[in-house]
């Protein structure tokens, strides 16, 4: 061998040996958890799994699914306020877009209305709704806290706050790209229209007009209304009462199913019969879980109301990201997730978290994480059958050696959807599919 030769083989060899030292040091390193640059602590404290994901996640990038409403630029008023995300903020929100929106005692949200349907829940305090359907017949109502509302594509309406400190409330439009910028409002109707069409229009005097605002007033402040009664009465009219109920009492309603975790509120076209939104009023105990699931036929745009928590998306393509939520945020889910399964999954906080999810449906569909008739998990097996229609299912606890009976909900396309699970502290836990 020529010394040629002989110097590249050692010096080959050296570096060779030298790699694959650092490589073994890499390989058995602990994952380094260290960001010396520029932070802004507080939001990197509001999203850990975001600084630093859990080994579970994907490195391929999955679209962000969270946007917080602190975000949201807020147009403030004499009368209240309004901020809104839609697609321009929140680009992964194509088919829904939402609306948080706060009126003091007596404030008021002009009589307007738009092309998207309005689908709204009570935060807080209390509201008046007034409405004219297509007949020219009117609906009014006071609203509470949790109460919710469904106003039709074209529908006129207005909202004013109550005593004693108004109200606060979501609005969930189903168009991504729906702002309250665009809705139609009265003062622009009337403000652009010549005093003398307006005359003839109402068979009044062109003075009857002389102090419409020149521009939109959006929100206002006003006095406060006099009773109910009195309003519907007035606001009847000639042509009566509209035979549609606009409103729903979220909390007149019985959990639709509730376990030692939490609890939910189905609210969809099968009770709030004039809403083609569906919405499930979610409540989770600290530690507590929401099944890993599906939905096959809708978005899902969510709106996180209390406590903390955080959100596991799996996505086609082998792509998984976990992100935290909290009160004032909004998350979104794409229908073309539909194949893959998500968990909503609550850490141990001293409060427990509340959370809004709707879909731009008629009907509420979920597809739950067991589909097999054999499948097993962990001290739990469940058994569900090809059926059509409400069915009972029989499930059976490894940990406790008996049998418990349940029921779920089916069509002639799924399994039945029953999904039993055994917690930390042995309770059976069941979660229907709702199909």
């Amino acid at each position: 061998m020529s010394e040629f030769t002989r110097r590249s083989f050692i010096g080959k060899t050296a570096v060779a040996i030298g790699s694959f030292a650092a490589l073994q040091k890499v390989v058995g390193a602990d994952r380094s958890k260290s960001d010396p640059g520029p932070a802004n602590p507080p939001l990197d404290g509001q999203n850990p799994d975001s600084m630093w994901p859990p080994a579970t996640d994907t490195k391929e990038l999955v679209q962000a699914f969270k946007y917080p409403f602190s975000f949201a630029n807020k147009r403030t008023y004499e009368g209240g306020w309004s901020r809104e995300v839609t697609i321009r903020e929140f680009p992964v929100s194509k088919t829904m877009a939402g609306v948080n929106m706060r009126l003091t005692p007596g404030g008021f949200r002009e009589l307007h209305w738009h092309t998207a349907s309005e689908w709204a829940i009570m935060l807080y305090g209390s509201a008046r709704l007034t409405a004219i359907d297509l007949d020219g017949k009117s609906f009014v109502a006071d609203v509470n806290k949790n109460d919710l509302w469904f106003f039709p594509p074209g529908l006129p309406h207005s909202i004013q706050g109550l005593n004693p400190d108004g109200c606060e409330f979501m609005l969930v439009f189903d168009d991504g790209n729906f702002s309250e910028s665009d809705t139609v409002l009265l003062s622009d109707t009337i403000g652009h229209l010549p005093p003398e069409v307006l005359a003839k229009n109402f068979a009044v005097s062109q003075e009857a007009f002389k102090n419409v605002p020149k521009e939109e007033l959006f929100i206002f402040q006003a006095d406060l209304p006099g009773s109910l009664e009195a309003d519907q009465k007035v606001a009847a009219g000639a042509r009566g009462k509209s035979p549609q109920n606009l409103a729903f009492r979220t909390m007149e309603m019985p959990p639709t199913l509730k376990t030692k975790g939490g609890d939910v509120r189905i609210v969809d076209s099968s009770n709030f019969k004039v809403s083609t939104t569906a919405m499930a009023l979610v409540t989770v105990h600290p530690g507590g879980l929401r099944e890993l699931h599906w939905h096959p036929n809708a978005d899902e745009w969510q709106y996180y109301i209390s406590g903390k928590g955080r959100m596991t998306v799996v996505a086609t393509g082998n792509k998984a990201r976990t992100m935290d939520f909290q009160a004032g945020d909004v998350g979104y889910i794409w229908c073309s997730w539909r194949c893959s399964a998500r968990s909503i999954v609550f850490r141990t906080f001293r409060s427990r978290s509340g959370w809004l999810i709707l879909h731009r449906k008629r009907s509420w569909r979920t597809c739950a994480s067991i589909r097999r008739p054999t499948m097993r998990f962990p001290r739990t097996a469940a058994w569900s059958c090809r059926c059509e229609g409400l069915q009972t299912c029989l499930s059976y606890s490894l940990a406790q050696d008996r049998w418990l009976l349940g029921w779920c909900c089916v069509n002639e396309m799924a399994h039945c959807g029953l999904f039993a699970r055994i917690t930390t502290d042995s309770f059976f836990q069941l979660t229907i599919c709702l199909c």
